[in-house]
């Protein structure tokens, strides 16, 4: 039987502002992000789903992971992409996983939802499913600091503004004075969630991610799509590129800006010859803790 793929597609231009303390979380690009992508998987073979701005919540993207998860078995592929609001919140538990203390969290429509709350939903899928993950989005808010780096022009360039007080609304970090106080706010039911999370177990999902920036740097929004959306449709090439996902990611890696570099993760504990063939220079930034399909990683990306 030929393998079957399905792909999820999170686009988030606005969230709700009665669930945020009146910020609506405005964006410009990440809807046509989600079109977008949405568009590259169905052409690769993939059944897709889109779920933009007031469907993006955290029951229907749970409902959708959770269907994805029925239904595909060993050898099938999940493609899940978001574009939107990324954010932190403090980690209570004092789990090994996270070493900063913080959970990095995806802002959707009606909250925020943690990176071990996507965890567990991937973890349900059957082992030898292939997952790739593609996040338009930044969490840390150190990445701040590129306003005081850049000059005028270069801000312009990337965030579409040259005012350095106009950029964290111009980039997909939820602002840090809002991530505090609706983490104030809503301290009780995290540190809840954390813990339901850690004491439930749980495999590490095994999945390819790729994200949109180092941790101490920014993603920016743009007119049309995000920078680094835009960059992977332009590497894709309508699906002329013929590399693996390591050579994807470097490709899209050399026609980013160098104050954002989009990061390639390995979630599971891929076999060990997969890790000699990582370039030396990535080594520091692949997260190792499952085992994907030793052949996943040398596959050409979006492959059903």
């Amino acid at each position: 039987m030929a393998a079957a793929g399905l792909s999820l597609h999170i686009g988030l231009n606005t969230v709700d502002p009665a669930r945020y303390d009146g910020w609506d979380g405005r964006l410009a690009a990440c809807e046509n992000d989600a079109h977008d992508m949405a568009a590259l998987a169905r052409a690769a073979g993939f059944s897709d789903t889109v779920l933009l701005g007031a469907d993006g919540t955290v029951e229907n993207v749970t409902a959708a992971l959770r269907a994805a998860a029925d239904r595909l078995r060993d050898g099938d592929a999940l493609l899940l992409t978001y574009s939107g609001h990324g954010g932190q919140v403090p980690d209570v538990t004092g789990a090994d996983d996270e070493p900063d203390a913080l959970d990095e969290t995806l802002v959707l429509y009606d909250r925020q939802f943690l990176d071990d709350e996507l965890n567990r939903e991937l973890a349900r899928c059957a082992d030898g499913v292939r997952i790739l993950v593609l996040l338009d989005c930044c969490h840390s808010g150190s990445g701040i600091e590129v306003r005081e780096l850049l000059t005028p022009e270069a801000l312009d360039a990337q965030f579409g503004t040259a005012d350095p007080a106009g950029i964290e609304a111009a980039s997909r970090l939820m602002p840090l004075v809002r991530q505090g106080a609706i983490y104030q706010r809503d301290k009780d039911f995290f540190q809840g969630l954390q813990r339901e999370l850690r004491t439930g177990g749980g495999r590490p999902a095994d999945a390819v991610l790729i994200s949109a920036c180092q941790d101490n740097q920014l993603a920016s929004d743009g007119r049309v799509n995000g920078a680094f959306t835009g960059t992977l449709l332009d590497v894709w090439d309508r699906g002329a590129f013929r590399g693996d996902h390591r050579a994807f990611h470097r490709a899209i890696l050399r026609r980013m800006p160098a104050n954002q570099s989009p990061n390639l993760h390995v979630s599971g504990r891929p076999p060990e010859a997969i890790l000699r063939r990582m370039p030396a220079n990535q080594s520091p930034n692949l997260h190792v803790s499952g085992r994907p399909p030793e052949a996943f990683l040398a596959e050409r990306p979006f492959t059903v």
